[in-house]
């Protein structure tokens, strides 16, 4: 029996988000959502606030991820971060862990899930109040 490991792709989130920045990640990031069930790991170690932007940029990956049946999971926010009130509505959308490391392995320890009650439609919702 063959079994293959799809490639799971490390993106790191700028520390200030601006629409421009915003576009070029999503730009970059279109090649590597373009697959099967893609599976990214976004860097969050540059991140020093959790600003309407940055939640805006990281719902837009995860709904593109999501068209394709892939998942994205957050990694390395810094602690400062870690308290937002914003990032309390991240958790319930993203699994956050405290590497980039750990967010890759974690793709290779379970096969995907989307999260229950989680659907294209609410993500939606999220994203264009994040705007």
């Amino acid at each position: 029996m063959l079994i293959t490991m799809r490639a799971v792709t490390v993106h790191e989130v700028p520390d200030d988000v601006t629409a421009s920045e915003e576009r070029i990640f999503l730009s970059n990031l279109q090649e590597y959502v373009e697959t099967e069930r893609p599976r990214l790991v976004l860097d969050c170690s540059r991140v020093r606030r959790v600003s309407r932007a940055t939640m805006h940029l990281l719902f837009s990956c995860l709904e593109e991820a999501m068209k394709r049946n892939g998942d994205v999971r957050l990694a390395a926010l810094p602690a400062e971060t870690r308290t937002a009130p914003q990032l309390a509505g991240l958790r319930r959308l993203f699994e956050v862990y405290p590497t980039v490391a750990e967010a890759v392995h974690s793709f290779q320890q379970r096969p995907m899930a989307m999260p229950p009650g989680l659907d294209l439609e609410a993500l939606e919702v999220a994203a264009e109040n994040a705007a």
